[in-house]
């Protein structure tokens, strides 16, 4: 899909379909939709009576011109009740409607900026949410389905100015929005590849095109590398595997110092059969998205380097296959981190927490700020927040607060779970530092606890996304499959921090 910015009057454009909002108890139409609905010879209005156009949220009503307009179309959609809209339901709105124009075969569509002046809402965030919104929703990743898709593309959305001075406002919202969904929308892919077509190694490949595109520094440590840094957690995980295993290290300088002003580190498990600790076979597919940390840290630090804000950033992804055979790591073993923490393994499906310790280790002993982890890391977390939230867990309320803050301006839904040192104690074991399992309580709190072990109180958030990685059902600016959540909070809160 092409998306422009150009000046023009809704009224007179010709598109297949021109889209305009309505709000639900809207006694009186004015501006643009006033005058379409008069060229309708009063269709909108007589439609609202029956009825039949009532603004609910994501309500689309088609109208057909009949050469009343150079348009062939109107679409009228529903954006609820005025003071109850926000950012997110425009994105939502706009995806809804360019899924159903895309199923009617509408290749060119035109919008007006939507939701000015209500929820904060500028030209250029307009601009940006409106883009977010139709580059999300209308993804898919057709890449191995042979047979032609029933219903067209759409090829061209305009989104029209008024004049020459609001396309310019335009133009730049349009460009961050787009920027930021296709950072998503590259999480989404690398997520939705089968694993035998995303290992480590082409996760490696893929950093290095990324590295290549967006002048990004990139380092890629293989298994000896690894083993000269003590990262025997992560290699522990790796020995099951035929596939090796790889460190990949993207950086961004865009400030004035060397210093590193925030790592983002993303759990890469390409597969994850559970180990020796194999899990049910039942659903078993679905792991070959436990590399979504991954690939969003690498999505978000490409959309970073383009927008090119004054900051720091690295984005560390230890990548590896978990899988078992005669070389795998057992349940009652004992490895050595990278910061020199002994863990007695009592599971080998909680390795998510085993690779992360060394790749937090490795950003504390290059100095990071601060750290911020994504993973998939467990099942608990999705017993308590279900698929709604992702859980937040950190040593340091000031970056919560940012984080939480960022997830909310991108309608990624984040709540803040406690870490009480009560907790810290069910990690405790008797042979070692600490154990990779802290029993069936509290399970995601003691996985971030573990964590905490490797952060040495550097101010540090972890991002359990194992609910919110996928997504059954579209909805939204959603797709069945990957969801890219959460690469949009992380660009927000990089750009929040270099503010």
């Amino acid at each position: 899909m092409e998306i422009k910015v150009v000046t023009g009057d809704i009224v007179k454009t010709k598109a297949d379909a021109i889209v305009i909002p309505f709000f639900k108890d809207n006694e009186q139409l004015s501006g643009d939709i006033a005058n379409i609905d008069q060229a309708l010879d009063g269709a909108i209005t007589q439609l609202n009576k029956r009825g039949e156009i009532k603004g609910k949220l994501n309500e689309i009503t088609i109208i057909h011109c009949l050469g009343k307009l150079p348009s062939e179309r109107v679409a009228v959609i529903g954006l609820g009740k005025k003071e109850e809209l926000t950012k997110n339901k425009i994105r939502g709105a706009i995806a809804e409607t360019c899924r159903r124009l895309r199923q009617s075969n509408m290749e060119n569509i035109a919008f007006i900026p939507q939701g000015i002046g209500l929820d904060d809402i500028d030209l250029e965030i307009a601009a940006q949410i409106m883009t977010e919104g139709a580059l999300l929703g209308t993804y898919t990743f057709q890449k191995y389905v042979t047979s032609k898709e029933e219903h067209s593309e759409i090829k061209q959305l305009l989104i029209l100015g008024r004049d020459d001075s609001e396309v310019v406002v335009l133009e730049q919202g349009y460009r961050k929005g787009k920027i930021i969904a296709e950072a998503a929308n590259l999480a989404r892919d690398m997520v939705n590849e089968p694993s035998n077509n995303m290992t480590p190694t082409d996760m490696a490949e893929m950093a290095k095109k990324l590295a290549d595109t967006y002048k990004l520094e990139l380092t890629i440590l293989n298994r000896e590398q690894m083993k000269d840094l003590g990262m025997g957690a992560l290699l522990g995980v790796a020995q099951g595997s035929q596939q090796p295993p790889k460190f990949i290290v993207l950086r961004y300088s865009g400030g004035d110092s060397s210093e590193i002003d925030v790592a983002l580190v993303g759990k890469g498990i390409t597969f994850d059969s559970g180990g020796i600790s194999i899990k049910p076979s039942n659903g078993m597919e679905e792991m070959k998205s436990d590399m979504t940390g991954g690939a969003t840290v690498m999505a978000a630090i490409s959309a970073i380097a383009q927008i090119k804000p004054e900051i720091n950033v690295m984005a560390i992804i230890p990548a590896t296959e978990n899988l078992p055979s005669g070389t795998a790591l057992k349940p009652g073993d004992i490895l050595t981190a990278m910061n020199g923490k002994t863990i007695e393994i009592l599971s080998t499906d909680a390795e998510g927490r085993l690779i992360l310790a060394d790749a937090i280790s490795y950003a504390r002993k290059l100095g990071a700020k601060s750290i911020i982890d994504v993973a998939t890391l467990t099942g608990a977390c999705i017993i308590a927040l279900g698929k709604v939230c992702t859980g937040a867990f950190g040593n340091n309320q000031e970056l919560i607060n940012k984080v939480l803050a960022s997830g909310m301006e991108a309608g990624e839904l984040i709540w803040q779970m406690p870490m009480f040192d009560e907790f810290k104690e069910l990690n405790k074991s008797s042979i070692a530092d600490v154990k990779n399992v802290g029993g069936r309580e509290a399970g995601s709190i003691t996985a971030a606890q573990f964590l905490a072990e490797f952060t040495d109180d550097i101010p540090w958030v972890h991002l359990d996304i194992a609910g919110t990685s996928m997504t059954e059902k579209e909805r939204n600016y959603q797709i069945k499959g990957a969801t890219g959540v959460p690469v949009r909070t992380l660009i927000n809160l990089v750009l929040s921090l270099a503010k």
